[in-house]
Parts: C-alpha cells; structure tokens; sequence
C-alpha cells in the first residue's frame, strides 16, 4: 500500500517529546504531493486512509489520533488520547487532549480548548475562549463561544448558543440562545440546573 504522509527531518520538541514535519506522498484534499504539513510525534497519530491531514504549525502528539476527512491546522494541538475523526476541524490556537473527542462536522478554533472526556459532535462550533472539559457534550448545530467553560456533566445541543462569559457544570441546553444577563436557574430534583431566557 502507497503511504499518503511521510515524516520528514525537520522536527521540533514539544512538552519533551520530538516532533517531526510530515510530507504528503499522494494528492489529497488539503495538500498536494510533496506538500509539507504540520508535525506529529508517530506515525500512528495521523491515519493513512482517508483525507485527514495535520497542516501548517500544529502539532499531534502523544496517543492522539487524527483520522476520516478531519484537519488539525494553524498552531492548533492535539494531544494525550484525544481523537479528531469525521470532517472536524481543530484550528487556530485550538487545543484538544485527554480523553477527547471531536467529529462529525465540528469545529473547534480560536483558542478554545476541548479536553478531560469531553465531546464535541455533530455540526457544533467551540470557539474564542470557550473551553468544553469533564464529560460535557456539545453537539447537533450548537455553538459555544467567548468566555464560556461547559464541564461536569452538562450537554449544550440542538440550535443552542452559549455565549458571553458563563461557567455551566450540570444541565441540558438546547434551541435557543443563551448570555449571562438574559438567564436564570431553577433547580430540578435531580439537581440538574436548567437556564433558560427571560
């Protein structure tokens, strides 16, 4: 089988591991034969099949796995056991590791950051400063942005907007937007906080 990336000598260090430049050997989506790309640690963090494809400054390491049609571009990293899979998009400063997941068509960019067991799915957008950690979901068409951190258990989906600066443990929010001055809480028996608009 005909290898579609190749790591080059050009290598830099990252959090004591090295790090190599790869070189595309085939045509691909995001980067023509002979192309250069970003740097990965292994051969093993950047599937073979398929169009992904790790561009620009950013860098893969550790047991992160990048695969299907997804892109790690810009100065964005992937570290730990994180995985990149579908057609999502990690760029900019962007910065996912642990246990995390991104796929499906999501995009995390800006200097968000996605780690702990947390996922992001489905056509949902992490940006700014947002952070997503623990075992947060965001998924469906939602978005997350600005100064926003989503940990513990809770679930951002659907049509949601979570915007402004706002720190969300536990609850479900969905199809409509939500900003620190347009919410209130209401506690359930569960102890799931709910917010919605006013």
């Amino acid at each position: 089988m005909i290898k579609k990336f190749e790591l080059t000598k050009e290598k830099k260090e990252f959090l004591g591991k090295t790090l190599f430049r790869i070189k595309a050997c085939i045509d691909l989506r995001f980067c023509k034969k002979g192309g250069l790309g970003g740097f990965i640690e292994k051969e093993e963090n950047l599937s073979q099949n398929g169009n992904a494809w790790v561009s620009g400054d950013a860098q893969v390491s550790g047991d992160a796995w990048v695969s299907g049609d997804a892109q790690v571009s810009g100065n964005a990293q992937v570290s730990g056991d994180a995985q990149v899979s579908g057609d999502a998009q990690v760029s900019g400063n962007a910065w996912v590791y642990g246990n995390a997941q991104v796929s499906g068509n999501a995009w995390v960019s800006g200097n968000a950051q996605v780690y702990g067991d947390a996922q992001v799915s489905g056509d949902a957008q992490v940006s700014g400063n947002a952070w997503v950690s623990g075992d947060a979901q965001v998924y469906g068409d939602a978005q997350v942005s600005g100064n926003v951190w989503v940990y513990g258990n809770a679930q951002v989906y659907g049509d949601a907007q979570v915007y402004g600066k706002l720190k969300i443990k536990i609850g479900f929010f969905f199809g409509m937007q939500y900003k620190k001055e347009k919410i209130r809480k209401l506690k359930t028996d569960e102890g799931n906080f709910i917010l919605w608009k006013k």
